[in-house]
């Protein structure tokens, strides 16, 4: 039977009535000051750093809180540290930690938890790996009081710590952070402001986070995920609805009252729905990667990634995917079109400028050259979010005109986040391409993106490795002046290209769309989305 648009939208309306039944008689008791938000995924991975999904990250946000934070400006600030010396040599740093801060279950935080944590959160992330190839010791001083020190003086370690590109540094307690750093968490217990509300988790459906009565926020106001983590919200609720013009819909009768990722056609009827504001959060937008699988046939041999870099069109994906030419461009910069690295020497490695016939044939050549069998390459495409959905099956059709054998692996995100981090081959369980995004603040950073590493088996998925990438990074990290950081970025970027490190396919803006009329306060944060400093009034 064929649905109409209009019974899909009273189905999702229906469908949020059943979800919001349960709080009826509570609300009659006392209204509840809660917002609901339609994320752009499920949340159905809930370590924070196992994974570099972003709907983690989101929910490691609300319920775990951070050493530091960037502010609004980017500048690295302290959160739950209270105090930090660094010694004349800029070797040791010590930290102390600030009044207050307490477990859920209501025991205090201490150092032995988060050097345990930041332990467990360097083996995952790229940032931390960096840092920790310099780290010589992590000891305790006391209860409050921790230091790392360091082999040699590293003037990125509290912009690691305080970063918010995915995964980020999230402290937990001693005994969960112990966990293995490849196996996921089973306990779900933070500090920050918010509790995860376990008993009503519904994959696939519901989130729900309560206001932790006992957070203790810092006296300056808030800014970024830095400052002062007021919380206005007794209860947020995340409503997971696949289908945007449901989710859309929802918005507009006022059943939900923030979507994250509204498809850019949408927006003129969000625009014109009294109340609803349109905005922007993340300035710089997102940057698009096809990764391919370096440690097996065809792209762990160059030609084959080079024929995959050409077949792979930026400008037929943003067209697909995002549609609007206002909010996308082409960009020949591994580090963010619009950022203060966003260098673009060697992109003419890329054609982007050629006519595809062009590009396909030079494609089709470099194949044949790499002996590529025709053996299939299984792409992992995720069908449920739209940029995802679309982008990969435009990366599958480029793929097949020059010669590859498409493959296509199709389920949930959720799936292709747990089947990405296989390094089988693929006829064993693990693939050959696909598709993720990271925010433009931090793609623009050679160091701390996990997917600028090229350390093999260490990396990020895809697991490039190339000595003379990591030898750049290295050099940019310890450069003393702006200047010559970019001047390094060139020269990465051209070597990132002419290795094929991973596809660019374009940057975009993904504006958020929310009622305006019932809630103040909204921070603009690039990777994350905070309900902290949010007031609902109406």
């Amino acid at each position: 039977m064929t649905r109409s648009r209009r019974s899909i939208l009273k189905a999702g309306a229906a469908a949020l009535a059943v979800v919001g039944a349960p709080h009826v008689a509570r609300a009659q008791q006392k209204p509840p000051r809660q917002a609901r938000m339609v994320p752009h995924g499920d949340l159905n991975v809930l370590d924070p750093i196992w994974t570099t999904q972003n709907m983690a990250a989101y929910h490691g946000a609300m319920m775990y809180d951070t050493l530091f934070g960037y502010d609004a400006n980017f500048n690295p600030q302290p959160q739950m540290v209270g105090k930090t010396d660094i010694s004349n040599d800029r070797k040791t740093y010590s930290f102390e930690l600030r009044p207050g801060l307490k477990w859920h279950d209501g025991t205090p935080v201490t150092a032995r938890d988060c050097v345990a944590s930041i332990r467990r959160w360097q083996a995952k992330d790229g940032a931390g790996q960096h840092l920790f190839e310099r780290v010589a010791d992590t000891p305790v001083v006391d209860e409050k009081t921790f230091r790392i020190v360091l082999k040699e003086p590293y003037g990125l370690l509290i912009d690691a710590l305080a970063k918010t590109t995915t995964p980020l540094c999230l402290m937990m307690k001693a005994e969960i952070a112990a966990t293995d750093p490849n196996t996921q968490i089973t306990r779900h217990i933070g500090s920050g402001p918010f509790k995860f509300v376990e008993a009503e988790y519904r994959p696939g459906s519901r989130v729900v986070y309560e206001r932790n009565p006992d957070y203790v926020p810092r006296s300056e106001p808030a800014s970024g995920i830095a400052g002062g983590k007021r919380v206005l919200l007794d209860r947020v609720i995340w409503d997971i609805i696949p289908d945007a013009q449901t989710a859309a819909s929802a918005l507009m009768a006022g059943e939900v009252d923030f979507f994250e990722v509204p498809p850019i056609d949408i927006l003129p009827a969000l625009t014109a729905t009294p109340g609803v504001k349109i905005d922007v959060f993340n300035k710089l937008g997102n940057v698009g990667y096809v990764r391919l699988n370096h440690l097996h046939a065809p792209f762990n041999n160059l030609a084959a990634r080079k024929a995959a870099q050409l077949a792979i069109n930026q400008e037929d994906i943003q067209r697909a995917a995002v549609g609007n030419a206002a909010y996308y461009q082409t960009c020949g910069s591994h580090f963010a079109c619009g950022s203060a690295m966003g260098v673009t020497d060697g992109s003419e490695a890329l054609m982007l400028n050629a006519p595809l016939a062009q590009r396909q044939a030079r494609a089709r050549e470099l194949l044949k050259e790499s002996g590529y069998d025709g053996k299939p390459i299984v792409l992992l495409h995720a069908t449920n979010i739209h940029v995802m959905n679309q982008t990969m099956l435009v990366v599958a059709q480029s793929l097949r005109q020059v010669g590859f054998n498409v493959q296509l692996a199709s389920t949930d995100w959720g799936a292709v986040v747990t089947r990405r981090s296989n390094q089988s081959p693929p006829d064993q369980g693990g693939w050959n391409v696909f598709y993720t995004w990271a925010g433009g603040s931090a793609a623009a950073n050679p160091v701390s993106l996990l997917w600028n590493a090229a350390t093999g088996r260490k990396a990020g998925v895809g697991w490039p490795e190339n000595a003379a990438i990591e030898k750049m990074r290295n050099e940019w990290a310890a450069a003393p002046t702006p200047e010559s950081r970019k001047a390094i970025a060139a020269r990465l970027n051209r070597t990132m290209m002419e290795y094929v490190h991973d596809v660019k396919t374009g940057q975009w803006m993904a504006p958020v769309a929310y009622r305006a009329d019932r809630l103040r306060g909204m921070l603009a944060v690039p990777e994350v989305i905070t309900w902290w400093n949010v007031e609902r009034y109406a």
